[in-house]
C-alpha cells in the first residue's frame, strides 16, 4: 500500500486537473465529461444490475479465449521446440496469423462461428496463442545443454527431461508469455465484440457510441481497465506461487 501512494496520488491529482479544467473551459460533456459525471454514471449502471450482465460476458470470453489460446501455445511452443525441421515448416504460417489484422478475420469469425460469444473467443485465442508459444519455444530452447546431458546420461527419457528438467526451467519465461497473454485477451475480448458482439462491454462502448453518451463509454473504460488489472495481479500470484512451488523442489 505504501508504495501504491505516489500513483494513487498521482490519479487523484490528474482527476481533480480535469474537473477542473472541463469545468472552468465549458467544455461540453458530449465531448469529454468531468470525472464526477463518469463516476455517476458508472455507479448508476452498477447500481441498477445493467453492467453486471456485460462484465460477466467479457469476463467468460477473456478467460476462455486465454485459456484456450494458452493450451494451443503452450503445446505448439514445445512442438516447435523439440522439431526444429517443424518449426521451420510451421513457423512463417505461425507469424503469417499474428500479422493479419484481428478486426479483418472478425468478418469471417461471424460467418463461420456466427455472432455470440465464440467468434470473440476465437478471436482471444488467436491474439494469446502466440505469446505463449514464443515464450515457451524460447524458455525450452535457452535450458542449460549440460544439464540436459547429465539427464540423458542418468538414462531419462524425453518425456522425462520435458516434465522434470525443461518445463521447469522455462517456467519464468513462459509465465511472462502468460502476463502479456493475459492483457492481450481483454483486448481480444473488446476488439470481438465491437464486430459482432451484443452483450459485453464491447458491445456496450458500441450502444454507448451510437447515443453519443460519453459519460458511459468513459464508466465502461474504467470497467475493463479494472477487470484487466484484476485478471493481471492474479497471473502475477499465480507466478509468484508456481515459481515459488519450483524453485524449491
Amino acid at each position: 500500500m505504501r508504495r501504491s501512494l505516489p500513483s494513487l496520488a498521482l490519479l487523484v491529482a490528474l482527476l481533480l486537473l480535469w474537473e477542473t479544467w472541463v469545468r472552468l473551459a465549458a467544455v461540453p460533456t458530449l465531448i469529454l465529461p468531468p470525472p464526477s459525471a463518469v463516476l455517476a454514471t458508472l455507479w448508476s449502471e452498477i447500481a441498477s444490475g445493467r453492467l453486471w450482465p456485460h462484465l460477466a460476458v467479457t469476463a467468460s470470453e477473456m478467460l476462455l479465449g486465454l485459456g484456450l489460446g494458452a493450451l494451443i501455445g503452450l503445446a505448439s511452443g514445445i512442438a516447435l521446440a523439440k522439431s526444429p525441421a517443424l518449426d521451420r515448416l510451421l513457423r512463417p504460417y505461425v507469424l503469417a496469423s499474428q500479422l493479419v489484422p484481428k478486426l479483418a478475420l472478425g468478418p469471417l469469425f461471424i460467418i463461420w462461428f456466427g455472432f455470440g460469444m465464440t467468434p470473440t473467443v476465437a478471436i482471444t485465442a488467436l491474439i494469446c496463442f502466440f505469446p505463449l508459444m514464443e515464450t515457451a519455444l524460447t524458455g525450452l530452447r535457452e535450458v542449460d545443454p549440460a544439464r540436459r546431458e547429465l539427464f540423458r546420461m542418468l538414462g531419462a527419457t524425453r518425456p522425462q527431461t520435458l516434465l522434470r528438467l525443461e518445463l521447469p526451467a522455462a517456467l519464468p519465461t513462459i509465465m511472462a508469455g502468460l502476463r502479456v497473454a493475459v492483457v492481450l485477451s481483454l483486448v481480444g475480448a473488446v476488439v470481438g465484440e465491437f464486430i459482432g458482439g451484443r452483450v459485453g462491454l464491447g458491445a456496450s462502448i458500441i450502444a454507448a457510441q451510437s447515443v453519443m453518451d460519453s459519460s458511459l463509454i468513459f464508466a465502461l473504460f474504467i470497467v475493463i481497465t479494472a477487470l484487466g488489472m484484476a485478471l493481471y495481479e492474479a497471473v502475477r500470484v499465480l507466478e509468484r506461487r508456481v515459481l515459488r512451488r519450483f524453485s524449491k523442489g
